[in-house]
């Protein structure tokens, strides 16, 4: 029996072996799960699931092999004996996500948002600007957590989503409307995992760090 959903979802990389992307779908309400207040299960806010990226004819091949970790993309799912494939993609948003796993000589303003963290918080955050004056960057620090636990996996799985520090940049800041680029850094000599989200992916921030760290 062939089954088709249709929704709005947040692209990934799949942290599994095959050519296949994951896909988080996004709830019609926003959810903060930065704040305390927020009591909910992200698995269920941002329910995954794991698409082939090839297999496809046409334009939908070209649509789905474009497609970039980070991108917002209204979809289409066309499920057949319980195995889901594309049956139509457009893209809403062409934020991308890079994630860069042992990340050396850390920008002075990332160290100093941490250090401008109070004692016992797990998250700091700061707004950066340009020679312009103008705000470039909105960056987020978290405590590396203790155990196994490793935060930038989670960040990168999606099992720890990236669109609410997106929700909160809209709404906190008087940004443009271009696509972001968000960078997830694992320092190797610090005690954090940093999230810089520049405002613009084109733009000088999102330039320098791709120049410095990618």
């Amino acid at each position: 029996m062939e089954v088709t959903t249709t929704g709005r979802f947040r692209v990934y990389r799949s942290p599994r072996d095959g050519d296949e992307l994951l896909l988080l779908e996004l709830p019609d309400e926003r959810i903060d799960w930065t704040d305390p207040a927020v009591e909910t299960d992200a698995d269920d806010a941002y329910s995954p699931t794991y698409v082939p990226q090839t297999g496809y004819g046409g334009d939908l091949a070209e649509r789905v092999s474009a497609l970039e970790s980070g991108n917002e993309i209204e979809a289409t799912l066309r499920w057949e004996d319980g195995d889901p494939r594309f049956a139509a993609v457009t893209v809403r948003d062409r934020t991308r996500f890079r994630f860069v796993g042992a990340a050396t000589g850390l920008f002075e303003a990332a160290r100093e948002t941490w250090r401008a963290t109070g004692d016992g918080e797990a998250i700091g955050s700061r707004v950066t600007y340009g020679t312009d004056g103008d705000p470039n960057a909105v960056l987020y620090v978290f405590a590396k957590q203790p155990g196994a636990r490793d935060l930038f996996d989670e960040f990168g799985d999606g099992v720890v989503p990236l669109d609410p520090l997106l929700d909160r940049l809209d709404d906190e800041t008087d940004a443009p409307d271009a696509p972001r680029e968000v960078f997830v850094l694992r320092p190797l000599d610090e005690e954090f995992v940093l999230v810089a989200i520049a405002l613009d992916r084109e733009g000088l921030f999102a330039r320098t760090m791709r120049d410095t760290y990618c």
